[in-house]
């Protein structure tokens, strides 16, 4: 009798329908990256590997349940356009975009897809949003501050420097809110009575010229703006910074940890983590018009003690005492 009724039971189970998710594998979500550094920039490799990780706490892998196809652009402009075409036309569920450089290709190569980028200054002003709030279109995502925050650079360099008179802006043309941030610089420098100098960085085969100019005037310092090139070259801004033995503020922590003296900026790895959330939400079925834009919560200071003994710096100890990271 119970081998009978466990073959009964066993017929029934065999005879009742599985659910669809034992019939078959869940479907491999696809998600697309453009990102302007290269495939062998350390920096640009730690950003991505926080947005994966933190797509990996949400419950996506890559190779299991996601895949996630990379386009590392290297600065080169043509390429970011051939990417951003070449990732549109491979029709992913979503797009990781980074920076201006890739948002407004992108967002010429589909307007349907949906998009979220970081670091991607101003992007109303920029035409990347309509409204911080509601963004609109198939775009959403990260900035790293508002222009004023620009301003706040030359305060840091008048801070330790207050003697400075003329100061040198490090910036990438090509920004669209290069013209927003040198404004905000400049409103800044005429209370402090401090005269400024642009200094647009193309390529890296300028910048030595370049720097070696514009250190041979009676500059004080330099304040390099967010951008691209900058970005790109910044190991080669860095070595001609402390060639010329120039004090120097930068936007972003990676500029002080590579030998940068002082830093004022969001932590970019926490717009990569946010990032993936926003991933994560858009492929459990929101549109990105829903989601705002988002801005940091804070600023971090960071001063290199070590850069700063090499230039000859004393750190006031002001400055020190507000810093969130001292390197040294």
């Amino acid at each position: 009798m119970k081998r009978r009724k466990f073959i009964s039971l066993l017929s029934g189970v065999l005879a009742w329908p599985w659910p669809a998710s034992a019939q078959q594998h869940a479907p491999v979500r696809r998600i697309g990256v453009l990102t302007n550094l290269g495939a062998s920039d350390e920096e640009g490799q730690t950003r991505i590997a926080a947005f994966v990780q933190a797509l990996e706490r949400l419950g996506w892998t890559d190779g299991r349940n996601v895949h996630i196809s990379s386009r590392w652009a290297a600065g080169n402009r043509e390429r970011i356009r051939t990417y951003a075409a070449d990732l549109a036309a491979l029709d992913p569920e979503v797009i990781l975009v980074t920076g201006s450089a890739t948002a407004l290709p992108m967002l010429q190569a589909t307007s349907t897809i949906p998009i979220v980028f970081v670091n991607v200054p101003d992007p109303v002003g920029s035409g990347v949003v309509v409204s911080m709030g509601r963004p609109g279109g198939n775009v959403t995502g990260f900035t790293p501050y508002d222009y004023t925050t620009s301003g706040k650079w030359l305060d840091l360099l008048k801070q330790l420097l207050p003697n400075l008179a003329h100061a040198g802006l490090v910036r990438d043309p090509a920004e669209p809110a290069v013209t927003g941030q040198t404004t905000a610089i400049q409103s800044v420098a005429t209370s402090l009575g401090v005269k400024l100098t642009p200094i647009d960085v193309h390529e890296v085969s300028g910048i030595e010229t370049d720097l070696a100019a514009f250190a041979s005037t009676s500059a004080n310092g330099l304040i390099v703006l967010v951008g691209a090139s900058p970005s790109i070259h910044r190991e080669a801004i860095i070595a001609e910074v402390a060639r010329y033995r120039l004090p120097t503020v930068y936007p972003y922590r990676h500029y002080a940890v590579r030998g940068g003296l002082m830093s004022y900026g969001p932590d970019l790895l926490d717009q990569y983590r946010g990032a993936a959330g926003y991933v994560d939400r858009i492929l459990k079925g929101e549109k990105p018009s829903d989601l705002p834009v988002q801005s940091p919560t804070r600023y971090q200071l960071v001063i290199n003690l070590k850069t700063a003994k090499a230039l000859g710096i004393t750190m006031p100890p002001s400055l020190l005492a507000r810093a969130d990271e001292v390197i040294e």
